[in-house]
């Protein structure tokens, strides 16, 4: 005998039953925040600027500075950046090729370069585009020779660029008898440098922020990441022996990395010589120079010194960090003081941030 069964209505749960189960939300806490800073190189610089920020102005509200350390100065300051900005971008191109890139000699092609400029502006009549044309070429060439001992003879970069930036400087100082070019063509292209002024009563900014330095960072952005030469290097670097493998001229793409560099060399020439409104044999030499302060944003920007890593954004605020950082500095201390504690401070942030590249690198390998 067969019986028909009959499916029960289920009831609908009631009360805390009709809620949907839910994982519970895991809490973010300081471990993780910690992880996360130390390994995002670009949020450590965001969150190190604000600290610096907001202490300079507790300095600044309790008066234990010698002036304002305010919007307009910072932005005054921005005149400096520029410069080691740019050349700290052309540390990041040749640091990322690997086997060791580094170039010495920036400050000293900025010198040959700028002074080649004062000679075409200032001796030679030349009109103002060509003339920027042709320092950007004598950049280039100067960059390619680094290039071609490096890439092509194998030479280590320390010994090659530290040869040439010996070599450069004396070229930079022999070409006019150790003296500057100051005639009345370079003198008006300090107006190059004005200030502009910003909307809504912000303070002014040098041009060259504008002309010069957002222009650069734009195109390395670009070169860095939106092309195959980008990728090549970052490949390079990373192992040039897989690169090799990979059918990729490693060669050619280190070369090309040293004459980048010598021509954002070139770029930072104008820019000082406009800023000077003088061509100077010592421009990128003088004092301890442009390229160990450009080397320590670019190494504090998260660039590795092993190659392979480096991102232009963390480049772009290590350059502010050191900027509005040697500012405060200046305030903070009378006469000359101020300048031989920033070389204090440049070394410590050096140290500092070899040492949380290492920490990035060994744990990007897992060890």
């Amino acid at each position: 005998m067969s019986h028909s069964v009959t499916d029960k209505p289920t009831q609908a749960p009631t009360g805390a039953d009709s809620a949907p189960s839910q994982a519970p939300r895991r809490r973010i806490g300081v471990r993780e925040v910690l992880t996360f800073l130390l390994t995002d190189r670009v949020a450590l610089l965001v969150v190190l600027l604000a600290v610096l920020l907001v202490w300079m102005n507790i300095l600044d509200t309790g008066g234990y500075l010698i002036a304002p350390y305010d919007l307009a100065y910072l932005f005054t300051s921005l005149e400096m950046a520029v410069p080691l900005c740019i050349l700290a971008l052309a540390e990041l191109i040749v640091i990322v090729s690997g086997r060791g890139g580094i170039d010495l000699s920036v400050g000293a092609m900025v010198s040959l370069a700028g002074m080649a400029f004062g000679f075409m502006v200032g001796e030679w009549g030349w009109p103002l585009l060509p003339a920027v044309a042709a320092c950007l070429v004598v950049g280039a060439v100067l960059g390619a020779i680094n290039g071609f001992l490096v890439a092509y003879l194998g030479f280590p970069a320390l010994i090659a660029t530290l040869a040439t930036y010996y070599a450069y400087s004396s070229l930079a100082l022999v070409s006019n008898d150790n003296a500057p070019i100051s005639t009345q063509p370079i003198q008006d292209l300090n107006s190059l440098t004005d200030p502009v002024a910003l909307p809504f009563g912000l303070p002014s900014v040098p041009m060259q922020v504008f002309t010069f330095a957002l222009p650069t960072v734009l195109l390395v952005w670009l070169l860095m990441n939106r092309t195959s030469y980008g990728r090549k290097l970052y490949a390079v670097g990373t192992n040039d022996t897989a690169a090799r493998f990979a059918n990729l001229s490693v060669s050619w793409v280190r070369f090309r990395a040293y004459l980048l560099s010598g021509l954002l060399s070139g770029v930072t020439a104008v820019v000082t010589v406009a800023q000077y409104a003088s061509a100077r044999p010592d421009a990128g030499t003088v004092g301890n120079g442009m390229a160990l302060p450009a080397i320590t944003i670019a190494v504090l920007g998260g660039v590795a010194i092993a190659g392979g890593i480096g991102r232009v954004g963390g480049v772009v605020i290590a350059a502010l960090l050191v900027t509005w950082l040697n500012a405060g500095i200046l305030l903070a201390f009378i006469g000359s003081e101020g300048s031989q504690y920033q070389l204090f401070a440049l070394g410590v942030v050096l140290i500092a941030s070899a040492l949380l590249n290492t920490y990035m690198v060994r744990r990007r390998g897992g060890t």
